[in-house]
């Protein structure tokens, strides 16, 4: 498992400067970070597809979201999926039915898959049982939830004991007991769930909008910036409640992560804005820096809501973010920020290249000192993304001797450097 990453006091950096140092190894970043959902209702136009593929995603959960828990799926829309996620290269995660679904109906599913050698090693059982009571008008607590999810994963185990279950995929996640989902009886879904089940899920998941409004109201900028500060500890107490459960360390995924789940869109902050793009590069490299196994950003492709990469044959900005990150590092080393809004992470490719992702939130230019322990670069190659780059190759470019960077307002600037 990758190394933990040291504690954020660590280190600490001057204030108003950030500090790198690539000798200060902290472990492989697991490949399956860059990922998105897709699904039926999320189709993806051909003429995008070349967008879509140049993206980079590694992880592609399908078929994402209630529809889940509608219908059950039929062996041709599997053949839909691989084709989808083959041109991709991206690891596939598939969610069988738990609503009104049945242990023999998954299990053929899985028996399919094996039969025809489509190597989905991933499952899932349904999507945010935390929401059924409204969803579907029932009773339906943790104590259903944990039995109909046990029995079910018991037969797709039997089907091929070779695959691995994720759950519970609950609809959101917070950091403390106080704060997290509880059903109609009081009790801790995710601590039910882990005491009943851990002893069969293999990868612990949950889902994060950390912004909801019942209004429909958007977010601002520095709600946006608190929400993104706030993850670590969620990772933080979740992995600590797995170990206190079920005594042992599993790996965690995000596997719905925006803003918001409403449909506001066309505002300064919703998700189909420029800054939700900055908002999610900092996220992803928080979420790198607490070793979470897969993160799938919630959703490819949607016309009605601002939630989509894209809407149509429109491209929105959080698709760039995607862009960037795929010329990092999977390396991670060392990195710490002392300027108040502005986030370093930093990593090393296979050819031996220093990759560095700043991350300005704040609405001002920022010039920083960016101090590379045992090194002092005269050059790098810069990547941008900001409010007149679409995560663009600006080339070999000089560095001062001070090392002294600037950083557009509202930006990500990945330097890589040889």
């Amino acid at each position: 498992a990758p190394t933990a990453m040291a504690d954020e006091t660590s280190g600490a950096p001057a204030p108003g400067s950030l500090v790198v140092d690539p000798a200060v190894d902290l472990g492989p970043i697991s490949p399956y970070v860059y990922g998105t959902n897709y699904g039926p209702m999320h189709a993806v136009p051909i003429e995008m597809m070349p967008d879509i593929i140049d993206s980079g995603f590694t992880a592609l959960r399908w078929p994402g979201g209630a529809w889940t828990d509608t219908v059950d799926m039929q062996p041709f829309q599997l053949d839909q999926f691989v084709w989808f996620y083959e041109q991709l290269g991206a690891l596939p995660t598939v969610s069988v039915r738990l609503h009104n679904g049945s242990p023999e109906t998954a299990a053929s599913l899985v028996s399919y898959a094996r039969d025809m050698n489509y190597g989905i090693e991933y499952w899932s059982i349904g999507n945010e049982p935390t929401l059924y009571e409204e969803q579907f008008n029932e009773s339906y607590d943790t104590e259903r939830f944990n039995r109909e999810w046990r029995a079910i994963a018991e037969a797709m185990k039997a089907a091929d004991p070779s695959i691995k279950l994720m759950g519970p995929e609950l609809h959101q996640w917070n950091s403390s007991l106080t704060t997290t989902l509880k059903d109609s009886a009081g009790r801790d879904w995710m601590t039910e769930f882990l005491q009943a089940n851990g002893d069969l899920v293999d990868v612990v998941t949950v889902h994060r909008y950390p912004y909801w409004s019942a209004t429909n109201e958007p977010a601002t900028f520095d709600q946006m910036q608190a929400s993104a500060a706030a993850m670590n500890d969620e990772v933080a107490y979740l992995r600590d409640l797995i170990k206190e459960t079920t005594g042992r360390d599993l790996p965690v995924a995000i596997t719905e992560l925006n803003s918001t789940p409403t449909s506001v869109q066309g505002q300064p902050a919703s998700p189909d804005s420029f800054y939700n793009a900055i908002w999610y590069a900092d996220v992803l490299g928080r979420l790198i820096s607490k070793d979470v196994w897969m993160v799938n950003q919630w959703v490819i492709s949607q016309r009605t809501t601002g939630l989509g990469l894209i809407s149509g044959f429109t491209i929105r900005p959080t698709l760039y973010t995607f862009q960037m990150y795929k010329h990092f590092g999977d390396q991670q080393v060392e990195a710490h920020s002392g300027t108040e809004g502005v986030n370093v992470y930093a990593a090393l490719r296979d050819d031996g290249a220093l990759t560095v992702m700043v991350v300005n939130l704040t609405d001002e230019e920022q010039t920083v000192p960016l101090q590379v322990a045992g090194a002092g670069p005269s050059e790098a190659e810069i990547w941008l993304l900001d409010a007149e780059h679409n995560a663009e190759n600006l080339g070999i470019q000089p560095l001062p001797a001070d090392g002294t960077v600037t950083l557009p307002a509202q930006s990500v600037t990945l330097y890589v450097i040889q």
